[in-house]
């Protein structure tokens, strides 16, 4: 199979991997020549480690790299039977590039997009065949991360889906199919546990660190929410707030938050900046959590609610399957449990208490229940039997 990949940077380089590891032949695209000899680089460090650890031998490492060329006109890609473009979440810019590809590849080509959070449907519209594009989502690092989201456009033809659903499969990644919404699954369903954190610090009730800690120790999270926003950035989180807010018509339940908007002003975006909600310089002391069984309980489960009824109105609203969902929490963003597998185990009448008690405190649409959680606990039903 010929796979055409648009954008050099870690993400298309991570795909250009993946499907050069499952035998394709790869054209890695980009207009900026010191950005492929630098993915080139970066792939021959990449293997090289994956030698050190003996996950691979020196005869696989140049069968991945001569699996991959490195070009730097669109044109290369015409004999491309799946593309995925990977570059800036610009609708303007990707409709662009797409109508320009389009010229060069047969007709019977598959388009796709790998954006977290844009239309599908407005970028297909772009192409004259508009019934070949899909969207293609990864989770970075593309090679370690085994979730992949699959989103049919509205103009989405089934035999483009289901050709889409079978090449990433023989990838070696799970697949989830999910609607053209905002944020998709995991962007979507995943705004609580970053939002509501925010929420509960704002409001005076624990720090950076005691809130990280609770959803460690009483969740099992690998990281909390602060440290994790860190790690992504505060910049591209708050942006893909932003944009899951205003693609909602304004829903309060993806409100962004001001702490994070003028963190990312002051330029405090984390890691990659020395300083975030942490301060990552060498002579930083990382400040201790406070010690409060009842206080770390008590914002664990506020979170963690919060995220089950936006996951139980994803399934309500017909977003994903409930085994979908939960894929993509766990092998996206590496939940400990799928959220709907949790509400069961918690209770559905727990989750719905927790909700209207919160509802009942701040009068916020913010905090309504999801009407298919109230409808399973009249009817005592569970998620997963």
């Amino acid at each position: 199979m010929n796979v055409g990949i648009i954008g050099s940077g870690t993400m298309g380089s991570g795909i250009a991997q993946v499907a050069a590891t499952s035998g394709c032949s790869v054209k890695l695209y980009d207009t900026n020549q010191e950005a492929l000899d630098k993915a080139k680089a970066n792939l021959e460090k990449i293997l090289n480690r994956l030698i050190e650890k003996g996950r691979i031998d020196s005869k696989e490492k140049s069968r991945i790299q001569d699996n991959i060329s490195y070009v730097d006109s669109l044109k290369e890609l015409a004999d491309s039977n799946l593309t995925i473009e990977a570059i800036i979440e610009n609708l303007d810019i990707k409709k662009k590039v797409f109508s320009e590809l389009e010229r060069y590849v047969s007709d019977d080509s598959i388009i796709a997009s790998n954006t977290s959070s844009l239309s599908i449907a407005s970028i297909a519209s772009s192409l004259q065949k508009p019934d070949r594009c899909i969207g293609i989502h990864f989770f970075n690092p593309a090679p370690l991360m085994k979730l992949v989201e699959v989103i049919p456009a509205v103009q989405t033809s089934k035999a483009v889906l289901d050709a889409s659903v079978e090449t990433i499969k023989s990838w070696k990644k799970t697949v989830a199919v999910a609607k053209d919404t905002p944020g998709f699954i995991v962007n979507r369903v995943a705004r609580p546990f970053y939002g509501e954190s925010l929420r509960i610090y704002e409001e005076g009730i624990a720090d950076f660190a005691t809130i990280d800690h609770s959803l460690k120790t009483c969740g099992g999270f690998k990281m909390g929410p602060f440290e994790l926003m860190d790690f992504i950035g505060n910049d591209v989180n708050y942006t893909v707030t932003e944009t899951v807010f205003t693609a909602f018509y304004f829903d309060p339940r993806y409100k962004p938050s001001f702490t994070q908007k003028r963190f990312a002003e002051a330029g405090y975006l984390g890691r990659k900046s020395g300083k975030g909600y942490y301060d990552y310089s060498e002579a930083a002391m990382k400040p201790e959590p406070t010690q409060d069984i009842e206080l770390s309980q008590s914002i664990f489960d506020r979170v963690l609610v919060m995220l089950i009824n936006e996951a139980a109105d994803a399934l309500f609203l017909n977003i994903a399957s409930a085994e979908d969902i939960d894929n993509a929490m766990t092998k996206g963003v590496n939940y400990p449990k799928g959220l709907l597998a949790w509400a069961d185990e918690k209770g559905i009448d727990w989750c719905v208490t927790k909700l209207d008690e919160l509802y009942n405190e701040y009068h916020e649409d913010r905090y309504r229940c999801s009407p298919l959680l109230r409808k399973m606990n009249r009817e005592n039903k569970k998620f997963f039997n």
